[in-house]
């Protein structure tokens, strides 16, 4: 039986909903507050606030893909969760290389320490301290997806081990996989290399790829059979919004099963609780009126927010 695994626990994935498949809801420290302190996401009740907006416009669940030692909160996500009614998955895994001093220990690790380290957030519950120090106290709140940041153009040497053991923590769990791919590149290599490891492709989804506007990289993706998750939309300004542009090239190649939206909204700048925009209920109020406009029929729009995120946050069987 497939299960999503969320901070409150498990549910069946028909009662996902409407949900954003890329977030940053909590970033409570760690390397990406010492290089902006826009990152800084630690105010639960702001935080509330910000969620309560999304679920008042529509907003059912979110994919926080804050993975260890990055500012990552389990206990916090699990507050949000209790105080909105929204349902929130948790990461395990490694962002991009840049989000971690060159001593980090992740450097020093095997893949197998790794793996370990990964399905003991999936399995056991998330460290309270988030691998920050020697000392593991790891709470009730498990993690329901790996996240893995690859380098630009495709995973670099010091990825390559940490995506290897994202496909290992995939075998002994069945968890679902989500990919950085910083600048929107390196989607094809990193199918690759996940798959070469073990990984069904139907479990592995690809983040920013829609700041790469260019429908042949796109087609392949999709052939591959992974998913997509396009989370750039508010940030196009005056631009032709090429997310727009990629939803209609998805339709029209018969992919639109393969699609999902996110925000990626990683600042307080962006949330309206601190003063930002465009607020967390962008996608659901004024993205959602802009595909409609676009002439995408609400059976797609359902597919992007509820169908694809049910099925590709799914644990699928361990063999």
């Amino acid at each position: 039986m497939t299960f999503i695994r969320t901070v409150l626990g498990d549910i069946p994935p028909a009662d996902l909903g409407v949900t954003y498949a890329h977030e940053h809801l909590v970033i409570d420290g760690g390397r990406p507050v010492e290089m902006s302190p826009d990152f800084l996401l630690a105010d639960v009740g702001r935080l509330a606030d910000e969620l309560r907006a999304g679920a008042a416009a529509g907003l059912e669940a979110a994919i926080d893909m804050m993975p260890a030692d990055c500012g990552r909160n389990p206990l916090k996500l699990a507050e949000l969760a209790r105080r909105t009614g929204v349902h929130l998955v948790a990461a395990t895994g490694l962002h991009h290389e840049k989000f971690y001093g060159p001593s980090h220990w992740s450097l020093r690790a095997t893949e197998a320490e790794l793996a370990d380290l990964f399905v003991a957030d999936v399995e056991e519950g998330i460290d309270e301290r988030d691998y920050g120090g020697p000392i593991v106290r790891r709470t009730e709140i498990r993690a329901g997806v790996v996240k893995v940041g690859g380098s630009e153009g495709g995973p670099s040497e010091r990825d390559r081990p940490i995506f290897r053991a994202a496909g290992l923590t995939h075998a002994r769990t069945g968890v679902p996989i989500q990919t950085h791919c910083e600048g929107g590149t390196g989607a094809i290599e990193q199918i690759r290399l996940l798959t070469d490891a073990g990984v069904r492709v139907d479990r592995i989804s690809l983040s920013h790829v829609d700041k790469v506007v260019d429908r042949g990289y796109h087609r392949e993706l999709f052939a591959a059979g992974a998913f997509a998750v396009y989370d750039q939309a508010f940030r196009w300004g005056g631009q032709d919004n090429g997310t727009l542009r990629l939803l209609e090239w998805a339709i029209e190649d018969d992919h639109g099963d393969q699609v999902m939206l996110g925000m990626d909204a990683a600042r307080q700048g962006y949330y309206t609780a601190f003063g930002g925009s465009p607020g967390l209920p962008y996608l659901v109020r004024e993205f959602s009126a802009a595909i409609e406009e676009r002439g995408i029929d609400a059976v797609h729009r359902r597919r992007f927010f509820i169908d694809n995120p049910a099925r590709a946050f799914a644990f699928g069987e361990v063999e």
